[in-house]
């Protein structure tokens, strides 16, 4: 499908889940995508953002909270927060 301007656009852009890496579908009405917003350091927010994916399936298995966690942990958000548990 074209835009005004020409371009070719797609209605719609698969994601994937940023905890598990698996595509998230079209059909898959329980996934969630959540916009993290960076700030300065007066705490003051700035124009970018990092995006977590989440898939049905993580939250259906309640292993959401600790993939934010996780993932947060990993870009550096959080410090000593999520470890793993065997």
């Amino acid at each position: 499908m074209e835009n005004s301007d020409g371009k070719l656009v797609d209605l719609y852009i698969p994601r994937k889940c940023s905890a598990t890496n698996r595509l998230i579908t079209a059909k898959d009405h329980a996934s969630v995508q959540i916009n993290v917003g960076h700030v300065d350091e007066n705490g003051r927010l700035t124009n970018s953002f990092s995006t977590y994916a989440l898939s049905g399936y993580v939250r259906r298995e309640a292993e959401a909270d600790d993939s934010i966690n996780r993932l947060a942990t990993q870009d550096g958000f959080l410090k000593n927060v999520w470890s793993y548990q065997q």
